[in-house]
């Protein structure tokens, strides 16, 4: 899977966070989930950053067996639950477990994702054991609010200079400018605030812009 994996144009993240606190429901996070795939998402990255373990493994069991092997599901930074809850790949971050240590945990067939935020970390993503490379914020999000500086459309079309493996562009990335995103070089755009409000309908909305 490694050699072969290439992410779709849309990759959608659910992010606990982006939930009310009283809607952090395993239910809720599964029918957005499920929303989500009725618009046509077929790779999803599931992010808490909040909640505990055993809240995030419970979420995680109720979204496969939900969504079945219809989805490939990725888990943001925990390696261990990713195996634990039969995800098909770990997405980890800067200051998160190593893309190594990750690789270790995942094995050979596991889908490994690395956020980079300079050309000098995604250089080194690329040198690594990741199956795809993720780069931004490319503009400014809320989802994130210390985020790094945005890298804008050139950014994008440096880190596409920079490597060969996928590239995946995240932050603040909307219908009005996910085209232009793609064509600077992303392979996939990850997009988590534009999704919130009708996620059946500006899935499919992405998906129609993206083809």
């Amino acid at each position: 899977m490694r050699e072969q994996f290439r992410p779709p144009r849309l990759y959608a993240i659910l992010d606990v966070a982006c939930f009310a606190t009283a809607s952090r429901t395993t239910s809720a996070i599964v029918d957005y989930a499920r929303s989500l795939a009725d618009g046509g998402v077929i790779l999803l990255q599931y992010r808490n950053k909040v909640g505990s373990t055993r809240e995030m493994l419970n979420d995680a069991h109720a979204i496969r067996e939900t969504l079945g092997n219809q989805v490939t599901l990725i888990m943001n930074d925990r390696a261990d639950l990713c195996v634990a809850a039969d995800f098909d790949g770990v997405h980890v971050g800067q200051h998160d477990l190593s893309p190594q240590g990750a690789r270790t945990v995942i094995g050979a067939g596991g889908i490994l994702g690395v956020s980079t935020h300079t050309l000098e970390q995604l250089r080194e993503a690329d040198a690594g054991p990741a199956d795809y490379i993720a780069y931004g914020p490319i503009f400014a999000t809320s989802s994130k609010p210390d985020h790094e500086l945005p890298v804008g459309i050139e950014g994008i079309q440096a880190a596409r200079a920079a490597t060969r493996k996928p590239l995946v562009a995240i932050g603040g990335i909307t219908r009005a400018n996910a085209l232009a995103v793609i064509e600077a070089g992303a392979d996939s755009v990850a997009v988590i605030s534009d999704l919130l409000s009708s996620p059946t309908k500006v899935a499919e909305e992405f998906l129609r812009i993206l083809v």
